[in-house]
C-alpha cells in the first residue's frame, strides 16, 4: 500500500521527516532535528520511527538544521541510500551539518568542564566527523531535472526562493491508473524577498504537503509602516527603517547589539541591509563581528550560486561589489577569536547564529553581556515557543545559559517582516497556481494558531480539503 507518515514538523514549526511509502519502496522527505522546547529536542535522542536500514533514499527540500540536522545520525545508524537535493543545498548542508556537530562536541564539553550536564558525561548527538560523512553522501541535481528513485518513481526539484538551493519537491508515481503526483513544499520563500528570486508556480497535484509557518500572519507592508505597534521593543516598516531605528537605539546605549541570525538567509539578509544602511549615510560604520563560522562559510556561497538570487543582485556581485560585507566587518572563525570579541567595548554588532538563541556561539555572547544594562539584543524574526529567544520575547528576567542563571538587564528588541518565509498571502498565491483541487492538503511546519487559520483560509478561498496531521499520523495515497 502505497502511504504517507509525518514522523516530524507534524503539529509543530520543527524536525520536518516525511515518510513516503511507495510499493516496498520507503523514501524520507527531509531529515530535520526538533527544535525549540526541551521536550521537543528530547526526541532527537529517541530511536528512528522505522530503522534507518529500511529506507531506500532521502530528498532534502533545503539545507537548514530543521530539515537536514537528523541525517548524520540516520547515516551513523546504518541509513545506506541516496540522498539527493540542489547543489546549493549541498554545498550549504555540507557547511551547516559539519559546524552541526562541531556545535555540539563544543556544548558537551562546556557542560562536562563546569559539570552542570544531568549526565555524565554530557555526549553529543552526534560529531564534526559524522556531519562530514553525512554531506559527503548528497548529491546534487539542478531544478528541474526528473531524477529517477527507482521503478516508478520520480522526483522534480523546483525553486521555492526560501534560501539558495530551496527547492519545492514533486514526485511522479506511475501506477496502473495513470500515476499520482505529490508536491512537497518545503519552505516557500515570499514574492519580495530582498535577495531570492520567488518561488515557482506550484502546478497540479494529487496530494500536496504544504509548510505553514506564517500561515495566520502577513508581513508588514509599506502602508503600515508608520503604524505604532503595542509591543514593547518591536520595530514595525520596511526591513531597512526597522534595523536603521534598532542600531541608533543600541548606539545611545553605547554597549553591544547582539543580532541571534540563522547562519543562512537572514545573516546574509542583515549583512546585505546594514551595508545599504552605511552607504546610505543613515547609520554610521560601527565595527560589526560576524562570529558564525556557518554564517561565514554560507556567505561565500552567495556569489557561487548567484542564479538563485534577484537579477540586480546577481549585477552588482558580476561588477565585483560587496553587497553583502558592511566597512568595518570583522570575520571570526576560531574559538579563540569569538572569545576576544568579549573585550571588546560598544557600540559593536555581533551577528552570531542561532536565530533563537538555541545554542552555538551567540549563547555565550549572551552569557557574558545579557546582565549588563547597555546591551542590547536584537531578535530577528519569529522565535519558536520554548526557546531562550522566546524567553527573551516574553520578557523573562532571568535566562538558563549553560547551567547557569543569568539575570536579564538588557534591551530585548524584535524585527519583524525579515522572515524568509512566504506569508499567509504567499503560501495561498502559491497554492492557487494549480488548476485543480488536490485530493487532500496537509499542513505541517507551524504552530496551532498558523495551521488553523490557513485551513480556515485554503477552505473559504479555494475550497479544498486539508488535514492537519498528528506526529506518528499515517494516510493512504489511493491508486
Amino acid at each position: 500500500m502505497n502511504k504517507l507518515t509525518f514522523l516530524g514538523a507534524a503539529g509543530t514549526v520543527t524536525g520536518s521527516k516525511h515518510l513516503l511509502q511507495i510499493g516496498d519502496r520507503r523514501i524520507l522527505v527531509d531529515c530535520g532535528l526538533f527544535q525549540g522546547m526541551k521536550e521537543l529536542r528530547k526526541l532527537n535522542w529517541e530511536p528512528f520511527p522505522v530503522s534507518p536500514k529500511s529506507i531506500d533514499a532521502v530528498v532534502l527540500t533545503h539545507a537548514h538544521i530543521d530539515h537536514t540536522g537528523y541525517l548524520p545520525r540516520l547515516v551513523r545508524d546504518g541509513f545506506e541510500g541516496p540522498i539527493i537535493a540542489t547543489p546549493a543545498t549541498v554545498d550549504l548542508a555540507t557547511v551547516l551539518l559539519r559546524d552541526s556537530g562541531r556545535l555540539q562536541e563544543e556544548e558537551a564539553r562546556f557542560y562536562n568542564k563546569r559539570g552542570t550536564s544531568k549526565h555524565d558525561p554530557a555526549k553529543p548527538l552526534y560529531t564534526e566527523e559524522d556531519g562530514i560523512k553525512a554531506a559527503e553522501r548528497i548529491e546534487g541535481f539542478p531544478y528541474h531535472r526528473r531524477v529517477k528513485l527507482g521503478k516508478g518513481v520520480a522526483v522534480t526539484f523546483r525553486r521555492a526562493g526560501h534560501i539558495l538551493g530551496s527547492a519545492t519537491v514533486t514526485f511522479d508515481i506511475a501506477d496502473g491508473a495513470g500515476g499520482r503526483r505529490i508536491i512537497f513544499s518545503g519552505d516557500l520563500g515570499r514574492a519580495d524577498s530582498l535577495l531570492q528570486l520567488p518561488p515557482e508556480p506550484m502546478g497540479e497535484a494529487d496530494y500536496v504537503i504544504m509548510e505553514s509557518t506564517y500561515g495566520n500572519r502577513l508581513h508588514v507592508t509599506d502602508e503600515a509602516a508608520d503604524a505604532d505597534d503595542d509591543r514593547p521593543g518591536v520595530h514595525v516598516g520596511p526591513a531597512d527603517r526597522q534595523l536603521e531605528k534598532a542600531v541608533h537605539g543600541a548606539i545611545q546605549r553605547g554597549g553591544a547589539l547582539i543580532i541571534p541570525a540563522f547562519a543562512v538567509a537572514r545573516t546574509q539578509s542583515l549583512l546585505f541591509l546594514l551595508n545599504e544602511l552605511e552607504q546610505q549615510g543613515r547609520i554610521p560604520s560601527l565595527p560589526i563581528f560576524l562570529d558564525s563560522p556557518m554564517a561565514i562559510d554560507a556567505t561565500d556561497l552567495y556569489r557561487r550560486h548567484a542564479y538563485d538570487l534577484k537579477p540586480e543582485i546577481r549585477k552588482r556581485l558580476k561588477s565585483g561589489d560587496t553587497p553583502l560585507r558592511p566597512k568595518r566587518l570583522t570575520i571570526t572563525r576560531s574559538p579563540q577569536e569569538s572569545r576576544a570579541i568579549n573585550d571588546e567595548q560598544g557600540p559593536l554588532i555581533i551577528l552570531s547564529a542561532s536565530g533563537m538563541a538555541t545554542g552555538g556561539r551567540v549563547v555565550h555572547h549572551l552569557l557574558q553581556r545579557i546582565s549588563r544594562r547597555d546591551t542590547t539584543v536584537l531578535l530577528a524574526g519569529y522565535q519558536v515557543p520554548g526557546t531562550r529567544g522566546w524567553r527573551l520575547q516574553k520578557g523573562e528576567k532571568r535566562l538558563r545559559l549553560f547551567g547557569e542563571t543569568v539575570p536579564v538587564k538588557a534591551t530585548i528588541e524584535t524585527l519583524t517582516g525579515l522572515s524568509a518565509h512566504g506569508d499567509q498571502r504567499d503560501l495561498l498565491d502559491w497554492l492557487q497556481t494549480s488548476r485543480r483541487p488536490p485530493e487532500n492538503t496537509f499542513l505541517v511546519h507551524g504552530d496551532v494558531p498558523a495551521f488553523d487559520a490557513l485551513k480556515s483560509k485554503i477552505g473559504e478561498e479555494l475550497g479544498w480539503p486539508v488535514t492537519i496531521p498528528a506526529r506518528g499520523q499515517s494516510f493512504p495515497i489511493r491508486s
